[in-house]
């Protein structure tokens, strides 16, 4: 297509938190980085350095635990970040600071509606609908940015990375809980077809979960549809 041109999205899931390790849901709040979560941290950044060494933009959200990983990338590859609230995690709501058991003890309607596909707000915070339109906006955007180098890093989280990818897959609504959750600090690649004007025209997944850290082989996007799939269900690993 005359003037169209191809960028990549390099998607970052942060490090283990201090919540990850004690297995509670985080959503928008929670403490930075564990000492394991700053290792991989730093382990990622230099991936990321040796992989990607042009970059056009840095993106990051606000949240300590993932402005803790961006900064052992910045540190060795300085670079100008955008912050950007729109790619948060999903909102929690009430739920957040919980573990998985206490929520399912607290909330077994409201779980068993999740389990079921209902799309319901969190904690009373936001539903995925939501978080899909939030994190949509903010990746259409940075795509309609990138000129000269058309790469960017995002620094962001398991549900935003999951929606993203779900979206480029073309997954119906909820299409989100066939994939399998990113690890802390993978890294997972879209290629963004951009027109002229900077508008998103096609998107498709050029890599999902690689682990840089050595942990295990990259896996595959898809996984078998169960109810621990959902993040609240499987807070540890997605939020």
């Amino acid at each position: 297509m005359d003037g169209a041109r191809r960028v990549r999205l390099v998607l970052i899931r942060h490090g283990e938190s201090t919540w990850n390790a004690e297995g509670r849901i985080q959503g928008q709040l929670g403490p930075g980085l564990s000492g394991r979560g700053r290792d991989q941290a730093a382990t990622v950044a230099r991936w990321l350095r040796d992989h990607h060494p042009r970059v056009g933009a840095v993106a990051v959200s606000d949240l300590p635990r993932v402005t803790e990983t961006a900064a052992a990338y910045l540190d060795l590859a300085p670079s100008a970040v955008v912050t950007d609230p729109r790619l948060r995690e999903i909102d929690n709501g009430d739920w957040s600071g919980r573990t998985t058991a206490e929520v399912a003890a607290a909330y077994p309607e409201q779980i068993a509606a999740i389990r079921r596909g209902e799309d319901l707000p969190r904690g009373g915070g936001e539903t995925f609908a939501q978080l899909t339109a939030r994190v949509d906006d903010a990746l259409r955007e940075l795509a309609g940015r990138l000129v000269a180098e058309p790469v960017a890093l995002v620094f962001t989280h398991g549900g935003p990375i999951r929606v993203a990818v779900a979206a480029a897959l073309g997954l119906p609504a909820g299409g989100h809980a066939l994939l399998e959750p990113p690890g802390n600090c993978s890294v997972t690649e879209l290629s963004v077809l951009v027109g002229p004007d900077g508008t998103t025209l096609a998107r498709r997944l050029a890599g999902y979960n690689h682990d840089p850290l050595g942990r295990a082989e990259p896996s595959t996007a898809l996984a078998e549809p169960t109810a621990a799939d959902d993040d609240v269900a499987a807070a540890r690993r997605t939020a």
